[in-house]
C-alpha cells in the first residue's frame, strides 16, 4: 500500500492550505530552444532544425559546448533580412534547406522543424511546412514541428511542446503497458527498467524514446509514470488517447523514487514484501550517500527563483532528506495535477509563488540572505558579487538526477556550491 504523504514533522500538509503568491511582472528565463540539447542525444536518429535567427544558433552552439570537429543533429535555418522583409519566400527557402540537409544526412529518420520567436513574428506556419515536408520525404523521413520560442514559455517547456508532437504519432494498443513519460539519463532508464523487471512491472516503454522507430505504443490500458514536472501539455495529449497517470511523487532522492516505483508496484498488484526486498539495496544506497551530504545542508536556507519547473520536487527532496529549510520556492507554472503528491510533502509554511515580477523577487531574496540561492544563469553572478551563494538551476536539468544511484550526485550539485565558498573564503 501506499505510504502516507506528510509533512517532515509528520503532520500531513494540506497542498490548498500553503499559500501561494502569484506575481507578473518582469521575467528572467532562459530559451526553450535549450531543451534541443538534451533531446538530441536522447532521440539518437533526429535531427532538430531551428527555423530562427544568427543568435538562436549562437545560443545553441554555446549551450551545448559542441566540439569543432563534432556534427551534431541540430542546425538553425536562418531567418535573416529578405526573409523578414518579406522579399524571400520562407517556405521556398524553407524546403531547399530541408532538401539540402537530407541529402547530406542520410541516417536522419525523424526530423523536427523547431519553431522560434522570430519564425512565430513573421507567422511562418511550420506545422503545415511539416506536413508537406513530410508527405514529401516519406516514408524514409517524417517531419514534425514544435516551438521552442521563449516569449511566453520557460527553458524547459521545449521539451513538452516536443513530446506533444510526438504523441499523434504513437501507435494505437489496448493492451496494459507502462509508459514512462519525461527524458532521463540513459543510465538512470536502464536502472529503471532493471527495477520494474525485477518487480514484474510492465511492459514497460519510455518516451521519448531512444530511436524514432521505437515509439511506444499507447492506449486506453496505458499507465503512465510522469518522470519530470513540467509536461503538461504531453499529460493531456496522452490523456487524450485514454491513457491513465498514475499519481506519484517525481523520482529525486530515495524518498520520492520509493514512491515514484510504489505507485506503478500497487496499480500492478506487486506484493508489498517483494516490493520491499527489491527496492532495499538500492534505497540503502542512496539513503547512505544523501547522510554524507546531510551533514553538509542540513539547518542551510534555501531561496528558488522560478526557472525549470523542477523546483518544487526538488525543495520536497532538500526539505525531506537533506535537513534544509527552504525559504521561497518559486515556480514558473504550478501545476497543482502533476505536483499533487509533492506539495504535501513540502515543510509547513512554505512560501510559494508562481510566475515572477524579478525585481520584488529579488528584494525578498535580499532580504533573507539564505544560504543558497538556486537561479537562472542571468541571476547567479550578480548575486555571486552581492555575497549570496548560487547554483545554476539548468544544471539540475542537464545533469543525471533521477532515481536511487543519482541521489547522492542530485544532493552534492546543492554541497558544491556551498564548498565553493567555504574554499574562497578560507
Amino acid at each position: 500500500m501506499n505510504a502516507p504523504f506528510a509533512r517532515a514533522d509528520g503532520c500531513a500538509t494540506p497542498s490548498a492550505a500553503l499559500p501561494v503568491l502569484k506575481e507578473r511582472g518582469q521575467r528572467e528565463v532562459f530559451c526553450g530552444l535549450t531543451g534541443i540539447i538534451w533531446l538530441h542525444r536522447k532521440i539518437q536518429d533526429a535531427f532538430f532544425l531551428v527555423v530562427g535567427s544568427r543568435t538562436c544558433a549562437h545560443l545553441l552552439q554555446s549551450a551545448a559546448g559542441v566540439m569543432i570537429f563534432a556534427e551534431p543533429r541540430f542546425a538553425t535555418a536562418i531567418i535573416d533580412e529578405r526573409d523578414l522583409a518579406g522579399l524571400a519566400d520562407a517556405n521556398t527557402e524553407l524546403d531547399r534547406v530541408v532538401t539540402r540537409l537530407l541529402e547530406r544526412r542520410s541516417d536522419i529518420k525523424l526530423l523536427f522543424l523547431v519553431g522560434s520567436c522570430p519564425s512565430e513574428v513573421i507567422k511562418l506556419d511550420l506545422g503545415r511546412a511539416a506536413a508537406r515536408l513530410s508527405q514529401q520525404f516519406s516514408p524514409g523521413v517524417r517531419v514534425l514541428n514544435w516551438s521552442g520560442s521563449g516569449i511566453e514559455t520557460t527553458f524547459t517547456q521545449g521539451e513538452d511542446a516536443c513530446l506533444a508532437a510526438l504523441v499523434p504519432e504513437l501507435p494505437a494498443t489496448d493492451a496494459p503497458g507502462l509508459l514512462v513519460v519525461g527524458a532521463m539519463a540513459d543510465v538512470a532508464e536502464d536502472q529503471f527498467r532493471r527495477l520494474f523487471d525485477a518487480l514484474g512491472v510492465g511492459p514497460v516503454r519510455f518516451l521519448p524514446p531512444r530511436r524514432s522507430g521505437d515509439l511506444p505504443a499507447v492506449g486506453p490500458n496505458t499507465r503512465l509514470l510522469m518522470a519530470q514536472p513540467f509536461l503538461a501539455d504531453t499529460l493531456r495529449a496522452l490523456e487524450a488517447r485514454g491513457a491513465t497517470r498514475l499519481p506519484a511523487p517525481f523520482p529525486f532522492g530515495a524518498e520520492g523514487t520509493t514512491e515514484w516505483l510504489r505507485a506503478a508496484a500497487v496499480a500492478w498488484s506487486v506484493d508489498p514484501a517483494h516490493f520491499a526486498a527489491v527496492v532495499a539495496p538500492a534505497q540503502e544506497r542512496a539513503r547512505h550517500a544523501l547522510s554524507l551530504h546531510r551533514t553538509v545542508l542540513a539547518g542551510k536556507r534555501v531561496f528558488f527563483f522560478p526557472d525549470s519547473q523542477l523546483e518544487v520536487p526538488l525543495a520536497r527532496f532538500l526539505a525531506r532528506e537533506l535537513g534544509m529549510v527552504p525559504v521561497e520556492v518559486g515556480t514558473p507554472y504550478l501545476h497543482r495535477v502533476l505536483l499533487d503528491r509533492e506539495l504535501p510533502w513540502l515543510p509547513s509554511g512554505t512560501q510559494l509563488s508562481e510566475g515572477q515580477d524579478v525585481e520584488r523577487q529579488l528584494d525578498r531574496c535580499r532580504a533573507a540572505r539564505p544560504d543558497l540561492v538556486v537561479c537562472g544563469l542571468g541571476l547567479a553572478n550578480p548575486l555571486e558579487v552581492e555575497g549570496l551563494t548560487t547554483k545554476w538551476s539548468i544544471e539540475l536539468v542537464f545533469s543525471p538526477v533521477h532515481g536511487y544511484e543519482q541521489a547522492g550526485d542530485l544532493a552534492g550539485l546543492f554541497t558544491r556550491p556551498l564548498d565553493r565558498r567555504q574554499r574562497l573564503a578560507a
